[in-house]
């Protein structure tokens, strides 16, 4: 009976010197592979982290790429103050800045706001150029009738010129055109008065497409009457 007991105690110790020892070899592994997934980490160099930039970046091939944060489009503000440095020509002959009238926020059907100055003057008298520029369009409408839509040098901005009476000779679209050449004569085609010939004027921001009926109105009002 001794000799049994003695021998499942011998078991049992052995049991467990193995357990201890297999127990201590697979820390030591553990604890080996933990450093060296460490210091694979530490030995690689960390990614940057992404930023804003208003800079060109290269791209894996060197070209340089289109800027990652473009300037921001001029205000209303600076855009006024860009056109009033132009100097622009009041674009009806003979008439002065004292003899305008700001029209530009009145009333119109359908509770539409003006957008324009409606410069009051005799029929067949010559309108011209406010800038030099680019003759964008001429189109007939049932509002406007005979109309002139004018883009700047830079066509940032658009000269549109409404209820004439007909086109200067010669004047065509795409075609250059320099500040007080004659573009046509006052008239009231469209939807303006038989007895009150008058000059539709509008100015307008375009927009970033360039389309020629496109874009912000700005009042001509102050930039004329000086």
């Amino acid at each position: 009976m001794r000799r049994i007991d003695r021998r499942r105690r011998e078991r049992l110790r052995r049991g467990v010197v193995n357990f201890g020892v297999s127990f201590a070899l697979g820390a030591l592994v553990a604890t080996l592979l933990t450093d060296r997934v460490q210091r694979q980490r530490t030995s690689q160099p960390a990614e940057p982290s992404p930023i804003a930039t208003t800079g060109e970046i290269e791209s894996s091939g060197g070209a340089p790429r289109a800027p990652a944060v473009e300037a921001a489009a001029p205000s209303m503000t600076e855009s006024i103050g860009s056109l009033a440095r132009r100097d622009l020509l009041i674009p009806v002959g003979g008439v002065t800045g004292n003899r305008l009238t700001d029209t530009f926020n009145d009333s119109r059907a359908l509770g539409r706001r003006h957008d324009a100055i409606d410069i009051m003057a005799p029929r067949g008298t010559e309108v011209r150029a406010v800038d030099d520029g680019t003759i964008a369009k001429l189109f007939t409408s049932k509002a406007g009738g005979l109309t002139i839509y004018q883009f700047d040098p830079t066509q940032t901005f658009s000269y549109y010129y409404a209820h004439l009476d007909h086109y200067a000779s010669g004047l065509a679209e795409h075609q250059s055109v320099s500040r007080g050449q004659l573009l046509g004569y006052v008239g009231s085609t469209g939807n303006a008065s038989e007895n009150a010939p008058h000059l539709h004027f509008a100015i307008a921001r375009l927009s970033t497409d360039r389309a020629w009926r496109k874009g912000d109105p700005i009042n001509p009002y102050p930039l004329l009457a000086k």
